[in-house]
């Protein structure tokens, strides 16, 4: 049997019994793959990754090693929730990787949008592959694939997302543990394991992550126009009930300056774009209709707490002919 192909006869995950049923079933599986052998996982703090490191971490403990890289571009709070879910609420053997200078000297002075991938992926690679080569006797990899993904890369849609770029030497056997379940299906197994609802329901995130919502060269100051604003955004949604509503919402800070007044003064500063999108497969999109309230009082706060922004704007438009995200 092709264990790439979901059974027919495997029940949708739906209930806390359903999901505990599929844990205890995984974390026996998993001890028989891998024994007392050390496991290497990336954690990047999204919902696939978190779910397979809190089921990993019931069934080996201390034998799996999670290493967070952080490049720079994750949002306000996230390296933070990583070191706190995963090393001080499940004792996980955690390494954690400040790579941010290192990523935002790479990408300096790089405008061009595959170029800026291309860079993060590549390093991200170098980074995670420096790691594992300070560690000893990992002969296990762990990765976040998930259906969809299996799908997608039989279709030739897009590249199955494995790390790639191991050391040749480094001769690894896959572990997968959610690779036959669908997105909503990892969530509820992910609320089953305990991970706080921010982690579960976290929207879905571009590899790259804020690089790809700071269009032309990226530079810090911008780089947390974005992270604050973006935050902002997220705060005001939850609080008005509609961060499970929307699929998908976050600011871009574009390359360009407007003229404005700041405390009485000319200024010269950012437009701060919002994007909220609703989508059922990623593959065309509709605009959310936000409350004009709501607007109003997420306009007034980014521009009063933001450095640099002086403007805030919404795009309107759908995919297509716009993609969900700008670059």
């Amino acid at each position: 049997m092709d264990s790439n192909k979901r059974p027919e006869t495997m029940e949708r995950i739906t209930t806390p019994e359903l999901a505990q049923a599929f844990i205890d079933e995984q974390v026996k599986l998993v001890q028989e793959q891998v024994k007392d052998g050390k496991v290497l996982l990336a954690l990047s703090g999204g919902v696939d990754s978190s779910v397979v490191a809190a089921l990993l971490i019931k069934a080996i403990g201390k034998n799996l090693v999670c290493v967070h890289v952080n490049h720079g571009f994750l949002r306000k709070g996230e390296p933070e929730q990583v070191i706190q879910v995963f090393q001080k609420e499940l004792g996980a053997n955690l390494v954690y990787v400040d790579a941010v200078d290192r990523f935002l000297d790479k990408v300096a002075g790089v405008s061009d949008p595959e170029q800026k991938r291309h860079i993060i992926g590549e390093e991200f690679i170098k980074v995670f592959d420096e790691e594992a080569a300070k560690l000893e006797g990992i002969h296990f990899l762990a990765q976040g694939t998930i259906y969809p993904d299996i799908l997608e890369s039989e279709k030739g849609i897009k590249a199955h997302h494995n790390v790639g770029g191991l050391p040749a030497e480094m001769e690894m056997e896959l572990v997968e543990p959610v690779k036959l379940l669908y997105k909503d299906e990892v969530r509820v197994v992910g609320k089953q394991l305990g991970l706080p609802e921010s982690m579960v329901e976290r929207q879905p995130f571009p590899g790259p992550g804020l690089a790809v919502r700071t269009p032309g060269a990226i530079t810090r100051d911008r780089l947390e126009a974005v992270r604050e604003s973006d935050a902002i955004l997220r705060e005001e949604f939850a609080k008005a009930g509609l961060a499970g509503k929307v699929w998908q919402y976050f600011t871009i800070v574009p390359d360009f300056k407007t003229t404005g007044i700041k405390d009485g003064e000319r200024s010269f500063a950012w437009p701060a774009v919002i994007r909220a999108v609703n989508t059922r497969d990623a593959m065309s999109a509709t605009i959310e209709e936000i409350p004009y309230d709501l607007l109003k009082k997420i306009t007034e706060r980014i521009t009063h707490e933001v450095p640099g922004i002086n403007r805030v704007l919404m795009d309107l438009t759908p995919k297509p002919t716009g993609t969900i995200e700008w670059e």
